[in-house]
């Protein structure tokens, strides 16, 4: 019988589809309604299975392959799987990520006969799922009979790879197996939609007329940017016009920091290199992939006062137009060829720029402090290194580093969940072998996902772990302090002893002073048979300048009284 004879179900459906869209790694945590569908998946050349430790990390995992790699696939069981796996869908669809969420789901008889199964809520209705799935995806879809998967997957991917957000599908334990027709060409679902031609033209057009008015333009660059991967034609507009550039945190290292418009990191009263001066000193705001939120604009102190033109990923926006259907990398390349040069912001920025810093270096005694940690970790930086930040004072430490052309740099700022650099570097560190990957992350950030370095032992990742250690959430203490904020130290190091049992190779390491983190950081750079954690311990109230400033005025916008109470 040759391959083609033989019998092709709905899994293998699914399996060539995902390997067809470039997926080559699937995140799985088994459980009995998904292991005939999980079969299936592993019986493909194409793919390779990685398990998890539970379904929160294997979702965060798939969300850092999909930064990586353009769009992944976390694969649970129902209900006790899937509700855990949508936290890190939550992220995707948050951080604008492709992550396909698949389920397996109770056999399609157990409804109709009215069943009480376990791994439900107990009271027959097995819909709950699929219903909250469509909440926190951009499309979902539950396979009710095997004819009709093709079009529902089919469907369920494409939505995916156009919005850049996540989908859903859910398939029964008993169809995963089931005969199913074979795929037709890929290209029915991954042909990319071009921007509407008259929209383009017309916004072009608006584009070159809006800026023509115009003195002091400024760019100002968000995440959307890389995930609509129009990086490229960013840099062509921005040369074009010859204006200063300025980036968004979450957007950091999606345009050169050596390039000579680059003028740094717009943050509000934390910004990086004068930027939110030049930034409030225009009189015309390109606003390219951008996403204006409370942390972003440091509690809405920082909303930009001038009429913004908004390039997102799919319309354009000026001050009273709208232009629907143009697709960012089209509209920044057309304006590129469109716009006059005028570097009024770059002579102005030059005035202002500051002059670079004197970084004090510690003697190899000295206590380890938060400011040598970050000087350490900038001359780790190559090339070839990624670099995710956590959730709290690493953000602000890791904006303050420079990156050198190359080096990329991870952040989740919309989603803010803590714990998502652990697994989310691993599945990105599966996808990119050949950089060198560095997490910057606290010990209360560690704690929650802290299992999935396990699987960073088992697949030998040589992911190093700078665990910046100082005893509780500081991000929340500088919101909100209270007792909640403190939280059980852990011998780290010897955490990294336990993951390693028989066959491990990781290495767990503690650095008290700069020395030490010296010479941990050799050893982990030499290193490439696993993880390399490194304990930094430092004061419990040493923190940056600009997570106190941040917190202050996070903390006053969560604290806003309502503006319409009622008086009794």
């Amino acid at each position: 019988m040759s391959a083609h004879d033989k019998k092709f179900t709905v899994g293998d459906y699914l399996a060539q589809r995902l390997a067809e869209i470039g997926i080559c790694h699937h995140f799985v945590v088994p459980g009995d309604y998904n292991l005939i569908l999980l079969d299936k998946l592993s019986a493909n050349p194409n793919l390779t299975e990685i398990g998890c430790a539970n379904e929160l990390n294997c979702s965060m995992a798939a969300e850092g392959y999909a930064r990586a790699n353009g769009a992944s696939v976390c694969v649970v069981t129902f209900s006790v799987g899937a509700l855990s796996a949508f936290n890190g869908t939550g992220s995707a669809y948050a951080e604008n990520l492709p992550l396909i969420l698949v389920s397996g789901s109770p056999n399609t008889n157990d409804a109709g006969q009215f069943h009480i199964l376990h791994h439900t809520l107990g009271n027959g209705d097995y819909t709950y799922q699929y219903e909250m799935a469509k909440k926190i995806t951009c499309c979902a879809v539950a396979v009710a009979r095997a004819e009709e998967a093709p079009r529902l997957i089919d469907r369920a991917i494409r939505h995916a790879l156009l919005a850049r957000k996540p989908c859903y599908i859910e398939i029964p334990t008993n169809l995963a197996g089931a005969s199913c027709v074979r795929p037709g060409p890929i290209s029915a679902v991954t042909d990319y939609v071009v921007s509407d031609p008259a929209a383009l033209e017309a916004a072009g057009n608006c584009a070159s007329e809006y800026l023509s008015g115009k003195l002091k333009p400024v760019i100002l660059v968000g995440p959307k940017l890389r995930r609509a991967g129009a990086e490229a034609e960013l840099l062509r507009l921005a040369e074009a016009m010859g204006c200063a550039v300025a980036v968004q945190p979450a957007a950091k290292g999606m345009f050169p920091e050596d390039h000579p418009q680059f003028v740094g990191i717009f943050w509000g009263q934390v910004s990086t290199g004068a930027a939110d001066t030049i930034v409030h000193w225009a009189d015309a705001l390109i606003c390219v992939g951008t996403i204006f939120n409370d942390y972003s604009t440091v509690g809405w102190t920082a909303v930009p006062d001038i009429p913004l033109m908004a390039a997102d990923m799919d319309h354009v926006t000026f001050p009273g137009a709208h232009f629907s259907r143009v697709r960012l990398p089209e509209f920044l390349g057309r304006l590129a060829e469109q716009v006059s040069f005028n570097d009024t912001t770059m002579v102005e920025y030059n005035r202002l720029r500051p002059d670079p810093l004197h970084l004090h270096v510690a003697a190899p005694e000295d206590a380890l402090t938060r400011k040598e940690i970050s000087r350490q970790v900038q001359d780790m930086m190559g090339p070839k290194t990624s670099l995710f930040v956590e959730t709290g004072d690493s953000w602000f430490n890791g904006i303050q580093l420079k990156l050198p052309q190359g080096a990329q740099f991870e952040i989740e700022m919309q989603w803010g969940h803590i714990g998502w650099s652990i697994p989310a570097s691993f599945g990105y560190a599966l996808h990119y072998p050949e950089r060198r990957t560095i997490v910057m992350v606290g010990d209360g950030s560690f704690q929650v996902t802290a299992q999935e370095v396990s699987q960073m032992v088992r697949f030998r990742i040589p992911i190093t772990i700078i665990l910046i250690n100082n005893r509780g959430y500081t991000i929340e203490v500088e919101i909100h302090d209270g007792s909640y904020n403190k939280i059980k130290n852990w011998d780290y190091a010897m955490l990294i002893r336990a993951f390693n049992s028989t066959d491990g190779d990781a290495k767990g390491l503690v650095a008290n002073t700069a020395g030490e983190l010296a010479e941990a950081i050799a050893i982990a750079a030499k290193h490439d048979g696993g993880p390399t954690l490194i304990e930094c311990t430092i004061d419990q109230d040493d923190c940056s300048r600009e997570l106190i400033t941040w917190g202050h005025y996070v903390a006053s916008a969560n604290a806003r009284p309502p503006r319409h109470q009622r008086e009794d």
